[in-house]
């Protein structure tokens, strides 16, 4: 009888300090992160097709092109697990390559403004549509991500939950970084003043 009570009490003791709150923002985290990656993985997929398309402007600037594949390789090269989640470096580093890959996608989309051809290609113009549709699907899956990490790193540094936190190994998760976050939204730097590179001349019979 008393080893039942005991049981009861430590249950109502773990309810009362917060750890069923942290098992519901801990998978409302992972929901949210699941989310995320699938958003990016969603525009990972329109690359390959992009360059494709912007390959065919003959004139088209293989630097921002190059930039684009290599961005888009070093950004899928990185495995992500569950246990990115709980390890700040890992995640940096994610966020980072991530965010080079939009840094990469930003001028591309800005270079091309400088090839009418090319922005009246309709595949391009889809493309488009679809990359920027899901740039919007990424950030609103962020700001989900980043709600959520919030809550549950509230409830790990709150007294008394954070007691509980101690106890059960519960550490604060990493969140996409303020500088992060300014420097995937600010717009690329792009210089227009410079023509674009002469069609090369056709070779002589």
């Amino acid at each position: 009888m008393k080893k039942w009570l005991l049981i009861l009490a430590l249950l109502a003791s773990l309810t009362g300090c917060g750890y069923n709150d942290f098992q519901r923002l801990d998978e409302q985290t992972k929901s949210a992160w699941a989310e995320v990656l699938n958003q990016y993985q969603r525009r990972a997929d329109l690359v390959p097709n992009l360059v494709a398309t912007v390959k065919g402007e003959a004139n088209f600037e293989q630097d921002t092109l190059t930039k684009v594949i290599e961005a888009r390789a070093k950004a899928t090269s990185i495995q992500v697990t569950p246990e990115t989640l709980n390890d700040p470096q890992a995640f940096q580093k994610f966020q980072q390559a991530q965010g080079e890959l939009s840094s990469a996608l930003s001028r591309l989309l800005a270079v091309s403004e400088r090839y009418p051809d090319l922005k009246s290609n309709q595949s391009f113009r889809d493309l488009r549509v679809q990359l920027e549709g899901t740039e919007n699907r990424i950030t609103v899956a962020r700001n989900r991500y980043i709600q959520a990490v919030q809550e549950y790193n509230v409830l790990a540094r709150s007294f008394p939950t954070n007691l509980t936190a101690m106890v059960f190994h519960y550490q604060p998760k990493p969140n996409f970084t303020v500088q992060n976050e300014a420097e995937i939204s600010a717009p690329p730097k792009v210089d227009f003043s410079k023509p674009a590179a002469p069609a090369a001349p056709a070779a002589s019979r």
